[in-house]
């Protein structure tokens, strides 16, 4: 069965939109105008000018969570999570997901080839790769959605599901402001790896949309989870 078509045109202005973006700050950060001229150097400046210790140890675990090497085996539970609980669909889907964010990630480093802040904004260790986009927030930002999309409607309460959406959103966001805050970024290689996660998402939700709405299919999700009332006079 096909997806509604209120989705269909959602998630396909969504990527398309997403994608646009990326465009165009992907131009502005290899041309080094537009935004990259205008707004990169001085949100880099009120970083450095709002740094603290309680915000730089902040930061600096933020940017520990959001490591390939964190990401990967958390992505690497999710999966082992979602074959359990929902099937081998969901869990392929997750993988493939996860594997077109480290892609991405990787080329569109190399095609833009942008530096990244020099010395005097970074606190921490030299990281001779280019800057747009950045790795961390974009593969953590799918990470998170995922868990949104695919794990979290697996809780019974509304209460709880709401709770936790917010919570990853807001580590999603947390973990790019801290690669600006750090100096390992540009504010607009951020902005532009949000768009892709929103992008792969979009396309991730339509896709488990059509998935679930195709007939014989059996979905372990929630639904199906909650105890069945008792009836017992």
């Amino acid at each position: 069965m096909r997806a509604p078509a209120r989705l269909t045109a959602l998630a396909t202005t969504l990527v398309g939109g997403s994608i646009a973006g990326v465009f165009f700050l992907a131009d502005s950060a290899r041309e080094h105008d537009g935004v990259s001229a205008a707004v990169d150097p001085y949100v880099a400046a009120d970083a450095v000018s709002a740094r603290s210790a309680p915000l730089t140890a902040a930061a600096k675990l933020l940017t520990l969570v959001g490591s390939e090497a964190v990401v990967g085996v958390l992505a690497l539970l999710l999966i082992i999570a979602l074959l359990e609980r929902r099937g081998p669909f969901f869990a392929m889907s997750a993988a493939a997901a996860m594997g077109v964010s480290a892609s991405l990630t990787l080329g569109v480093k190399q095609l833009v080839a942008r530096h990244r802040p020099g010395s005097g904004v970074r606190l921490g260790a030299v990281d001779r790769t280019y800057s747009f986009p950045s790795g961390h927030t974009l593969n953590s930002a799918v990470f998170l959605g995922l868990v949104v999309i695919l794990l979290v409607p697996l809780m019974h309460r509304r209460r709880q599901r709401i709770a936790a959406t917010c919570c990853l959103a807001l580590l999603a966001v947390g973990i790019g402001l801290s690669r600006v805050y750090l100096g390992y970024h540009w504010a607009s290689d951020v902005i532009a790896s949000w768009l892709l996660a929103a992008a792969i998402l979009a396309l991730l939700g339509l896709v488990s949309a059509i998935w679930v709405r195709t007939p014989g299919h059996t979905d372990r999700s929630g639904a199906d989870q909650v105890p069945a009332p008792n009836v017992t006079p």
